[in-house]
Order: C-alpha cells, then structure tokens, then sequence
C-alpha cells in the first residue's frame, strides 16, 4: 500500500484550491448563513478529549441550535444516553467541530470553533419544551464558518426517497446490542424501545 506522508505529497496529487472554496469562510455568521443554520433540524458535533475522538448526533423540531448573536449557538443537550461523552470532552478541551444538514437541500453547512457547558437557570429555562428543559447547554463560540461543497449528498442521494432504505432491512437496536454483549435481551429491548423513546423525548 502507497501511503501519503508529507503535505507536499499529498498537494502533488490535488489541483490548487479554487477561489470559491476560501472565499466562502466567514468567522462570523452572515445573514445568509443564518438563514441556513436556522433551517436546519439535525447536526452532528465532534469533540475531542484525552480518551480520543467523539462524534454525536443532535437534533431538535425546528432548528437543533438557537442562534444568540453573529459569533455564538446555543445548542440544549436534550434526553440521550446519559454517557455524556461530547460534554465530557469539551470540559477537558474546547474545540468543537459541527455539520448541519438541512433535509431536502445538497449543502451542508460547517462551524470550527469552540464551547463551554452552562447550566445558568436562566438559559435552561429558555428552552423549555413540554415542560421539560434541558439539564444543560453548550455554548458555542464560532471560529470560522462555511458551507460544504454538495457533491457527498448528491452522490449519497441523501434525499431521494427511492433510494431510502427500509428500516426492516437493517439490524435492529436490540440486535446489535445483542451481538456486542452475549445474553442480551434483544427481544424485550426491542418491544420496548419505540415507547420509551417517545416517553423520554425531551
């Protein structure tokens, strides 16, 4: 196997970046980024810490992250798996990386920058859904902001409900449980995981 070692190799065999590519970098929102951010329901949020790398899933009805000002998100830590794995992380080390999707539309929109994890009662308080509020929320410092060449999600065809596939197809939650610790109940898991979830939402 031909491994790349050096960033000069690796710039011999790419074309120069083009125009376009640097220009769109903001370290700030404009109002046409906003207008993005604010359209999109899900995001995934990378982190890392001294244990390695964690990439976690967000997402919210309506936008998964309040914007507070041109260089500030607000993102609640809603109901999950209590491993805390993201927040753990940026306690220990800042830096925080996000990909926002918006369903129906090939760009995705990329914030480098860094967070902190408020529990202010306040901001809580702001959040409340259902009479639930989140037990925190990361506050997000951008760095730089851009929006993502569409290529990868018209190659996935990510929104072509032709090419979705069915969920009956694919391993259940229960089933991968299973086969990563032996004895597992999978049938139980998996009887009553839709109710719990729809229970524990917010």
């Amino acid at each position: 196997m031909t491994i790349i070692r050096t960033i000069e190799d690796l710039r011999h065999i790419y074309a120069d970046v083009t125009e376009a590519s640097v220009a769109k970098v903001t370290g700030m929102l404009t109002p046409e980024y906003r207008s993005m951010i604010e359209a999109s329901p899900f995001m995934a949020l990378a982190t890392v810490g001294p244990e390695g790398l964690d990439c976690s899933p967000r997402g919210d009805t309506g936008s998964c992250v309040r914007v507070q000002d041109p260089k500030t998100l607000l993102l609640p830590d809603w109901r999950g798996n209590n491993r805390v794995d993201s927040l753990m992380n940026i306690i220990r080390d800042p830096r925080v990386a996000l990909m926002f999707l918006i369903p129906g539309s090939n760009t995705a929109m990329r914030v480098n920058g860094s967070a902190v994890v408020s529990v202010e009662p306040s901001l809580l308080e702001s959040f409340e859904t259902d009479g639930h509020h989140p037990r925190s929320v990361i506050v997000i410092t951008i760095g730089e902001i851009y929006f993502q060449c569409a290529r990868a999600i018209m190659r996935a065809q990510l929104w072509n409900p032709e090419k979705f596939i069915d969920p009956a197809t694919l391993p259940s939650a229960g089933a991968m449980l299973k086969a990563a610790k032996a004895g597992f109940d999978q049938a139980t898991y998996d009887r009553e995981w839709a109710g719990r979830a729809a229970a524990t939402m917010w």
